[in-house]
């Protein structure tokens, strides 16, 4: 299907479009196209990003509240750096751009007034640090030869995991615990404490050593490496 422009959309992003003297705010992009669902828009934006940004990974989600819809583009991998706040914003804004040119609003900044056909955001996920720090060569790189699925089916209770490296300050660092009960989601460990299962680009196991990332924009490169002790057969 091929998008039409809306008769008088707007030739300007979203982002370049300003205020008038009374504090009007009229948008509406060019992309824009009425009764769609937001399943459909979605599906067409998110579609639009994968052309726009090529080299980019994009996890596509969306939300409905009493007064109206959300759809969020959480970036998963991308060739920038954007460990700055200033590359951050740059680039939360190109990402709305495009978005926002499915959509249109109506706002006026001193009447409190704002109405649109859909609220969007683009958010850094915790996979992009993952994927940045194995761009820049990670610290206890570990071989990636079990994959989290088959290490969900693999791991027992009764077998330990021993914390061997973790961010400084780290409480548990070199402390072994029992795996209690193993969750879809996450694995109960003694102690009353618990290991949530990351996204698969976040795991790594070689069958002894298990790594776990969690970056952030402050250290990208943080994780948690264990060393699995399975429980002896009888």
């Amino acid at each position: 299907m091929t998008d039409v422009s809306t008769p008088g959309a707007s030739a300007r992003l979203y982002s370049q479009t300003p205020f008038d003297e009374r504090g009007n705010f009229h948008y509406e992009g060019d992309l824009y196209r009425t009764g769609d669902n937001l399943a459909t828009l979605a599906a067409r934006i998110e579609a639009h990003l994968k052309t726009k940004f090529p080299d980019t990974r994009f996890a596509i989600r969306t939300e409905k509240f009493a007064r109206g819809r959300k759809i969020i583009a959480e970036i998963l991998d991308a060739p920038a750096d954007l460990t700055g706040r200033e590359a951050q914003n740059d680039f939360f804004v190109a990402v709305r751009d495009q978005m926002e040119r499915f959509g249109y609003t109506r706002s006026n900044l001193l009447q409190d007034f704002h109405n649109c056909s859909f609220y969007c955001e683009a958010r850094i996920a915790g996979a992009y640090w993952a994927a940045f720090s194995a761009h820049r060569g990670p610290k206890n790189p570990v071989d990636a030869k079990v994959s989290l699925a088959s290490f969900k089916k693999q791991v027992r209770a009764g077998d330990s995991l021993k914390l061997v490296d973790a961010p400084a300050g780290h409480r548990a660092l070199g402390t072994t615990r029992a795996i209690t009960q193993v969750r879809s989601g996450d694995l109960i460990l003694e102690g009353r404490s618990y290991l949530s299962f990351p996204r698969a680009s976040a795991f790594a196991c070689d069958g002894r050593l298990v790594r776990i990332s969690n970056g952030s924009e402050h250290d990208p490169d943080s994780h948690l490496l264990y060393e699995w002790l399975r429980q002896k057969a009888d």
